[in-house]
């Protein structure tokens, strides 16, 4: 476990962006919902996947973090995603969250061209290194091949880590194989390479091989359990804890991942703006939101001081 308590460790979730009618950024519920998961424990992985990062502008990220940071939102529990398909815009959004004083940075591979060479990997990262150029710089990177196409190697990593030992911190393993993540564990932790499980379902997995914690989507609606199994993992209830949070995460997995937490929201806070997604996504249906209503009941499941989100 991880005893630098500025150092990212523990339980981290890709932001949801909660949208107006009109689609673009409610920056007011957006603190609120970053100032929500802070008080529960949760750190900030701001513009990762459950983000809809993608669907986001580079103007419409540097403000929603100008406006974390100008609430007080501790900086140093945020990790912004900053990969991009252009190595201009990854450089960009890492210097301006580096500025920002943040702990680190979530950094996909470029995702559009498919079958890359693995120099081809090594270059992106180590331009983006290069140009920020900056001491404070830690590069966690994002490891999604279901959702990229781009896979992460082992090989890659060693050579990253053999030339930026300091700025390559760690990865978020969201391959869904569980193999690949104890791999990890085994051949880089010992190097100070800490590993980040991509869904709670692995957690209890990954912190008894030493892993640094999870960044999972289900914490934007589920964070005080997660929390919970993550300070008390050595604890003969532990597997016990698990299983009721691989329980909820199935209930959220029958239904597209992301309008399902926004529909969850919605209902537990009655704000239905909650629900809304941009495009391509689409919110849930009338049926589909009454069956995950039941779904979510059937688990217990409950929003605590859903009224802060309002």
């Amino acid at each position: 476990m991880q005893t630098n308590p500025l150092k990212p460790h523990g339980i981290y979730s890709p932001v949801l962006t909660p949208f107006n009618a009109d689609r673009s950024p409610d920056f007011d519920r957006y603190v609120k919902h970053c100032r929500w998961l802070i008080d529960q424990d949760v750190g900030l992985a701001i513009f990762g996947t459950n983000s809809e990062a993608t669907s986001l502008s580079l103007g419409e990220r540097h403000k929603l973090l100008d406006a974390l940071i100008e609430a007080k939102i501790p900086p140093h529990k945020m990790m912004p995603g900053t990969g991009a398909c252009a190595l201009p815009d990854v450089i960009d959004l890492t210097r301006h969250a580096v500025q920002s004083g943040c702990g680190g940075v979530l950094m996909l591979p470029p995702f559009y061209y498919k079958g890359v060479s693995e120099e081809g990997l090594y270059r992106y990262y180590s331009a983006v290194i290069d140009a920020v150029a900056d001491e404070r710089l830690r590069i966690y990177l994002y490891h999604i091949p279901p959702v990229s196409g781009v896979p992460i190697p082992h090989t890659l990593i060693a050579r990253l880590l053999s030339a930026y030992p300091v700025t390559i911190a760690g990865i978020k393993d969201s391959s869904g194989d569980w193999s690949n993540t104890q791999a990890m564990l085994e051949k880089f932790q010992p190097q100070g390479f800490d590993v980040f499980a991509g869904s709670e379902n692995f957690l209890l997995r990954n912190l008894r091989l030493g892993g640094a914690g999870c960044i999972t989507a289900t914490g934007n609606v589920n964070p005080g359990a997660i929390v919970q199994l993550y300070k008390t993992w050595r604890e003969g209830t532990a597997d016990e804890s698990q299983a009721k949070l691989d329980a909820t995460r199935a209930v959220f997995a029958k239904f597209p991942m992301i309008p399902a937490m926004k529909a969850a929201i919605a209902w537990k806070t009655g704000r239905s703006d909650w629900g809304t997604v941009r495009p391509p996504l689409v919110e849930l249906t009338t049926e589909q939101s009454k069956e995950l209503h039941e779904a979510l009941a059937g688990v217990n499941f409950e929003l605590p001081n859903a009224s802060s989100l309002v």
